[in-house]
């Protein structure tokens, strides 16, 4: 049985940490408001800038000119993992569930007799596909010195895999993050950008029921806009990441404090229970020392 200095000590060092992780969650809440901000303001550019290209998809569809972006390679035998993450923890399950999507899409397409590559965004999500799928590692990107999420971050990320579809070191590309829903609920989600796809997004023809002309041609715009359409959905993943990752610490924080404050409520009963048995034993000593007198 510990001692009640043992027990003492304990309690203190639970209030202790009670003390961070209440900071912790009150800084993260101050930074998910400007987070989920960034990522609802992203969504509208996003749809719409999507409902462009789904319309210029349709119109290019089957053509020989179509741009290699929307068309691929003509094969899917390689596929390209962008798996983004966070580069610090403490966030609850927001890393591991990014991280559980990526390795069940790595081992189907294993077992399919895909080849698979693998970029990691973060650190925590290399950290933890290192230990099973270094052979499969491509490259990494350290977003840890970058305190705010632009869009130059993630157009260097595009580009980078950009130049790598264009040098055939891959068939398909997919980007996996969470995307935000509330400070309780997020959601991981894996998204295919090269070759583009549109198969659940209205054209802006199919929005407005206007009829739109495009001039060079479809193909000539689609070229111009599919580079940014690349970098435009790494920019949203990183905005929705941003958001997930603070919604999923500030709710791993507040049950932290929570239970830090059930755990010492349970040490100081235990600590009054076994200092009221050292006081009732001392009484027990000086009773029967004075009845033996």
């Amino acid at each position: 049985m510990p001692s009640l200095k043992d027990l003492k000590n304990r309690i203190d060092s639970v209030k202790s940490t009670r003390k961070i992780t209440k900071a912790m969650q009150m800084v993260a809440a101050a930074k998910l408001r400007r987070a989920q901000d960034a990522a609802e303001s992203s969504r509208p550019y996003t749809e719409r800038f999507n409902a462009v290209l789904a319309g210029l998809a349709k119109a290019a569809a089957g053509s020989e000119a179509a741009p290699r972006l929307l068309r691929g390679t003509g094969d899917d035998k390689v596929h390209l993992l962008v798996v983004m993450t966070s580069e610090r923890g403490l966030c609850g399950g927001f890393n591991s569930s990014i991280v559980k999507l990526a390795k069940t899409h790595t081992d189907r397409l294993t077992a399919e007799g895909k080849t698979v590559k693998i970029i990691t965004v973060g650190k925590k999500g290399r950290e933890q596909l290192k230990r099973d799928y270094a052979d499969f590692f491509l490259d990494h990107v350290d977003l840890g010195d970058i305190r705010y999420i632009g869009y130059d971050s993630a157009q260097a990320i595009a580009r980078d895999i950009i130049a790598r579809f264009d040098g055939d070191e891959f068939d398909v590309a997919t980007i996996f993050f969470s995307r935000f829903q509330s400070v309780i609920s997020q959601i991981p989600t894996a998204q295919q950008i090269i070759p583009a796809t549109f198969d659940e997004v209205e054209s802006a023809t199919e929005q407005t029921g206007m009829v739109y002309d495009y001039e060079p041609s479809e193909e000539a715009v689609l070229a111009t806009l599919l580079p940014s359409g690349v970098a435009t959905a790494i920019f949203s993943a990183l905005l929705e990441n941003a958001a997930s990752e603070q919604g999923a610490r500030m709710s791993a924080m507040d049950n932290a404090t929570r239970n830090a404050g059930d755990m010492i409520d349970r040490l100081t009963i235990q600590y009054n229970r076994s200092r009221q048995a050292v006081i009732t034993n001392e009484l027990i000593e000086i009773i029967s020392g004075a009845e033996a007198l």
